[in-house]
């Protein structure tokens, strides 16, 4: 795969014609001694720079680097051969909680239907949610799913319903969207974080919340991803410092 092929490829899966042009991500660093239309084979990905990571691109030989938040890579300690691209809220938007296909195919959501927007000026809106039909399960039942999806999960309010068969994932949690979410018939809201302003609206509606945690989601989305190269682009070795292949 080409490093051109490679950009193309995340662009379409993050949707990056919906941001401004300041929120797109791409090319963080590109590498001195490359061309963009060579081949590459080894990519790593990461959510962050950690102190380890010079030494990680050079024992997996790697042609690309990607992370979600590039700010603290120490840029003079990576090979000139090595491009970094990044992407921070396309990521976040599309491969975290929020309208995300594969987390919806995850937990066996059918029919997903959008809730909660962002919009730039003079781009299309953006989903930031979504709704859908699940298997009838109880808070207890969601909280093992989601525990084993995510590794854990930081936070659980039961609500009053005793069976849930339709969920809201959502990137945000304010009383506007639990309302809606409670309206259009969701017994459970998931999210990252709990948001203390939005109880009012919680106890009124009684609908259930998890609070997976902001970290957890992205690991998930890191993971995502790598299968989505590996399922997408064959001949392709990807690395994550906790996949490694």
């Amino acid at each position: 795969m080409e490093l051109r092929e490679f950009i193309a490829f995340l662009d379409q899966c993050f949707a990056t014609d919906r941001y401004a042009a300041s929120e797109q991500g791409g090319i963080y660093w590109p590498a001195k001694e490359k061309a963009d239309d060579l081949f590459i084979k080894r990519i790593g990905l990461a959510l962050e720079p950690w102190p380890g990571i010079y030494e990680w691109i050079v024992e997996k030989h790697l042609d690309v680097l990607w992370l979600h938040r590039p700010w603290k890579l120490e840029i003079e300690r990576v090979s000139h051969n090595v491009s970094v691209l990044y992407h921070h809220l396309p990521f976040d938007e599309t491969l975290t909680m929020g309208y995300n296909l594969r987390l919806a195919q995850t937990l066996k959501m059918s029919n997903p239907e959008e809730i909660g927007y962002k919009q730039t000026v003079d781009l299309p809106r953006r989903a930031i949610g979504m709704l859908g039909q699940t298997p009838m399960a109880d808070v207890i039942d969601w909280s093992q799913m989601v525990e084993g999806v995510f590794g854990g999960y930081d936070q659980v309010h039961q609500g009053s319903q005793p069976g849930i068969g339709r969920i809201a994932i959502v990137g945000a949690m304010n009383e506007a969207l639990i309302r809606e979410a409670a309206d259009r018939g969701a017994g459970l809201y998931l999210t990252g974080e709990y948001r203390k302003s939005a109880q009012t609206a919680v106890e009124e509606t009684g609908i259930s919340v998890i609070a997976v945690g902001h970290r957890r989601s992205e690991e998930w989305g890191l993971r995502a991803l790598a299968d989505l190269l590996r399922e997408q682009r064959e001949g392709v070795v990807v690395y994550c410092p906790n996949i490694m292949s």
